[in-house]
């Protein structure tokens, strides 16, 4: 039978009395409770008058909790309030650790540990993360006082992450600025064909030393990696006259690697021509000179032969001189002492073999008109050069 059932029991569930007719009392019922939280805790409740119970029904909830109780849990709440300043930053962070808003240390990858919340905080900041920032269309004025239109793109990480986050107020707004600023200074010194075309890896690395040195001056905490320039082209007004231009430029480009190229395969071979030149002229000197030393040391050997006897030097150069017409002539007109007529030599036929009794005839016929010799001066007992016979002879016929 439930409690609150007519003809029930007349106690609550709180071990109150039911009032038939009303609600329970609530003095009664947080006085049931307050007795239940003392016996859990293992305290005894204090009263005021004589050990009644209600002594106590004015005092409140909180000041009733045991001292163990109280210790226990502010045990509790400081192990866990120690245990939240424990952290982990992992390989590619580094960790700013501050007090108060103060900057404390910085602490490398791994565990760590520092006084939690609110007297320390730490803030985790990515190292090894690539970041860019990038200036679109800018219009700068070059040397030549020409305006060219740049796309640039700069890379960059954090080399401090303490000065990173505290140096200056915004870090990469001040990296935009210094790189607008060493873009114009370098551009601004430079011609705009060089901008446009050859100089544009000069550009590239002026700009990016001109940035890291404002940027360490500022002491921002920012590592610049690379500049790339990424455009570089003159204003849209004037941008097909320059094209031509550019185009101009490169054919001269073709032309001047063209004429290189011909030069480059014209002269070698010149050289080998001047080459080859010179040495058949040295050749040729050489010939020359041995073949006039030759001449002129038989001419000396003739010489001293005629000296010796003189008819017979002269009848052997008058027959070498006829060996040296005749051989050159296949025909011959021979006149004969003490004839009318001239006898005529078919050589032709005569070396071919056609006629040997008419050639025996006439070489005999010959013979007898040689000159007889005496003894001292018999053709057999001469001597006589041979050297070079087909030149002497050549000269002797002349």
């Amino acid at each position: 039978m439930a409690w609150n059932e007519p003809g029930g029991n007349n106690n609550d569930p709180w071990g109150n009395k039911k009032n038939d007719g009303g609600p329970p009392d609530l003095d009664e019922v947080f006085r049931n409770l307050q007795k239940k939280l003392e016996g859990l805790f293992g305290t005894k409740r204090s009263g005021g008058g004589g050990g009644s119970s209600s002594g106590g029904s004015g005092m409140g909830f909180p000041g009733k909790l045991g001292s163990i109780g109280i210790l226990a849990l502010l045990s509790i709440g400081l192990i866990l309030w120690l245990l939240s300043g424990i952290y982990i930053i992992q390989p590619a962070e580094r960790g700013v650790v501050q007090q108060f808003g103060k900057y404390v240390k910085t602490t490398q990858p791994g565990p760590h540990w520092r006084i939690p919340w609110p007297i320390q905080k730490h803030e985790r900041v990515n190292v090894d993360q690539n970041r860019s920032e990038e200036l679109k269309s800018q219009e700068i004025l070059t040397k030549d006082e020409n305006i060219v239109e740049i796309d640039l793109a700069v890379q960059y990480n954090i080399k401090d992450a303490a000065q990173y986050l505290f140096s200056v107020v915004e870090p990469d707004s001040t990296l935009r600025q210094a790189a607008e600023s060493a873009l114009r200074e370098t551009v601004g010194t430079t011609l705009m064909d060089q901008v446009i075309t050859e100089g544009r890896g000069i550009i590239q690395t002026d700009t990016k030393d001109k940035i890291q040195e404002t940027l360490d001056n500022y002491n921002t905490g920012i590592q610049v990696t690379a500049v790339n320039l990424q455009s570089a082209q003159p204003p849209e007004a004037v941008q097909a006259a320059f094209s031509d231009a550019i185009k101009a430029r490169e054919d001269q480009e073709r032309f001047i690697n063209e004429s290189e190229a011909y030069k480059n395969g014209l002269l070698p071979q010149a050289r080998g021509d001047a080459v080859i030149a010179l040495e058949e002229a040295r050749a040729y000197k050489a010939q020359t000179v041995n073949a006039a030393q030759g001449e002129a040391a038989r001419f000396e050997s003739l010489l001293t032969e005629y000296t010796k006897a003189p008819e017979v030097t002269k009848q052997r150069l008058y027959l070498e001189s006829l060996e040296s017409v005749l051989s050159n002539s296949s025909k011959v007109m021979v006149d004969v002492e003490g004839g009318n007529n001239l006898m005529y030599l078919p050589l032709d036929k005569l070396m071919g073999g056609a006629g040997n009794a008419e050639a025996k005839s006439t070489l005999q016929q010959l013979k007898d008109k040689q000159p007889t010799f005496t003894n001292s001066q018999s053709p057999s007992t001469l001597s006589l050069p041979r050297q070079n016979d087909n030149r002497s002879r050549s000269r002797e016929s002349r």
